[in-house]
């Protein structure tokens, strides 16, 4: 009797315990952004698979005066997924065996998350298999993280963008840390302070015909945020104004945003006549049913600090926009 009595309670606390594990909360906003688990054998870690996969996920992100990595790479055994690192919000999983196997699984294991699965019978395999997903791998877990971080953003204090919505017509989510700090007829200046520095955000439209999807494309967008700088963004010390800096050629590449054409053009600005200079990230989103291009541009300066998660807050505010319908 006295065994039977002690089963019960044993089964009884071991059913209590797996429910609390199940209910128990993984607060996956409060993780490090841009982060990712890579579940392999050291075995492969250490030889081309690693080299393979560092190079692919850990490369330098396009458009930052220094090298910071497109993902923050932490490498565990695959045995781990077994246990604590389940709660990872993006992992890879990479094993050699004898199943063949490329996918790509959302929520596998807690909500958010990106679990990557590659495998094959030999590195070969497994180096072709990460060599044609790359882009793909990339993309989902850079949307994970962004669909993350604005989730984030909702969850904080708002700010009352009213003023952007009158003037342009559009919605999105922008912290209310963010302070206005210059306005035009067609143009909008929002900053946050940061230890040591600012993050910026502007606004401002131009007819749908300044830019042509051609070679020069590149130019006429740098030509246009050029005179915008010389309107309007101005430093303390007279005659000084930003500008797209020459040394590096700023990046074109083509995108949608709120399902409208975006050129996205990634470079680095400078203060004319002055010292200051950071990344910038444009994107000119083709509004045609509206006959314009909005431009929304996001650039910060932190001397003391990596860029990447800045310019990833900027990105992901941006990209929550919403076009609303003439009233």
């Amino acid at each position: 009797m006295i065994k039977v009595h002690f089963l019960f309670l044993f089964l009884a606390t071991l059913f209590i315990s797996c429910k609390n594990r199940e209910v128990k909360p993984v607060n996956a906003l409060s993780a490090s952004v841009n982060e990712v688990s890579v579940l392999i054998d050291d075995q492969l870690w250490n030889g081309e698979v690693g080299d393979s996969i560092r190079n692919k996920f850990a490369s330098p992100v396009i458009g930052l005066p220094q090298e910071e990595p497109v993902f923050t790479l932490k490498q565990y055994p695959v045995k781990l997924l077994e246990g604590f690192m389940t709660n990872s919000r993006n992992i890879i999983v990479v094993k050699k065996e004898s199943k063949s196997q490329f996918r790509i699984e959302n929520n596998e294991y807690t909500n958010p998350q990106v679990v990557v699965h590659i495998s094959g019978s030999s590195v070969l395999q497994i180096l072709d298999t990460i060599q044609s997903n790359d882009s793909l791998i990339i993309k989902r877990i850079k949307d994970s993280e962004i669909s993350v971080f604005q989730e984030k953003i909702k969850r904080d204090s708002l700010l009352d963008i009213s003023k952007i919505k009158k003037k342009f017509n559009i919605q999105l989510n922008v912290p209310n840390k963010y302070k206005l700090v210059a306005s035009g007829r067609k143009f909008i200046w929002l900053k946050k302070e940061i230890t040591s520095g600012n993050l910026s955000l502007i606004f401002y439209q131009i007819p749908f015909s300044s830019i042509k999807d051609n070679s020069s494309a590149v130019k006429r967008i740098t030509k246009i945020r050029d005179s915008i700088g010389r309107i309007y963004i101005h430093g303390a010390v007279p005659r000084t104004r930003m500008v797209t800096e020459t040394a590096f050629s700023p990046f074109l590449s083509k995108t949608k945003i709120f399902n409208k054409p975006t050129f996205e053009t990634k470079g680095n600005w400078e203060l004319l006549n002055d010292f200051m200079n950071g990344p910038f990230v444009n994107y000119a989103i083709l509004d045609q049913s509206n006959d314009r291009i909005l431009v929304i541009e996001g650039f910060c300066y932190a001397p003391s600090k990596q860029k990447r998660d800045l310019m990833f807050e900027l990105e992901s505010i941006i990209k929550s926009v919403q076009f609303l319908k003439k009233k």
